[in-house]
């Protein structure tokens, strides 16, 4: 799916976004990966202006889960990376780096949001949020995989 929009020079140009099939194949992997390794999580998929697409909170998943999900796939789409790889940039960094990130609306530095990429563009984002830090890692990978992405 693509969309219209004006550049700086009022030309316009398309770009793909994350289609509403595509949000829920991303879906549908990551929680066959969270069933795979047992553990019930949160699942987004936002847009990539980080507006939600798709969402899923499997049984059992605490509710603080959900906006923990939705921080961490509007962070990865917002800044275009991983959020594990954004924190891993900020190590080291002076704390007013740091306190600019986190001062954006949803921003974490928590594991588990990925971008969608799709024709070598950012699309969307997922965002996984109920196990430790390294399952909700596995579960938005798997996400983020099925559109070949991660």
């Amino acid at each position: 799916m693509t969309t219209s929009m004006r550049n700086s020079s009022g030309l316009s140009s398309t770009r793909p976004v994350i289609s509403a099939a595509e949000a829920k194949e991303v879906l549908q992997a990551a929680e066959a990966k969270a069933a795979e390794i047992g553990i019930p999580v949160v699942i987004v998929v936002v847009d990539d202006a980080g507006d939600l697409k798709a969402m899923l909170r499997m049984d059992g998943t605490p509710k603080v889960a959900i906006q923990w999900a939705i921080d961490k796939a509007i962070t990865a789409a917002s800044f275009r990376a991983p959020t594990h790889a954004l924190a891993q940039a900020m190590e080291g960094a002076p704390s007013s780096a740091i306190a600019s990130v986190m001062a954006q609306p949803h921003a974490t530095l928590a594991p588990a949001g990925y971008p969608l990429v799709i024709d070598g563009m950012v699309t969307g984002a997922i965002g996984a949020s109920g196990g430790t830090p390294e399952q909700d890692q596995v579960v938005a990978q798997a996400g983020a995989a099925a559109l070949g992405g991660a």
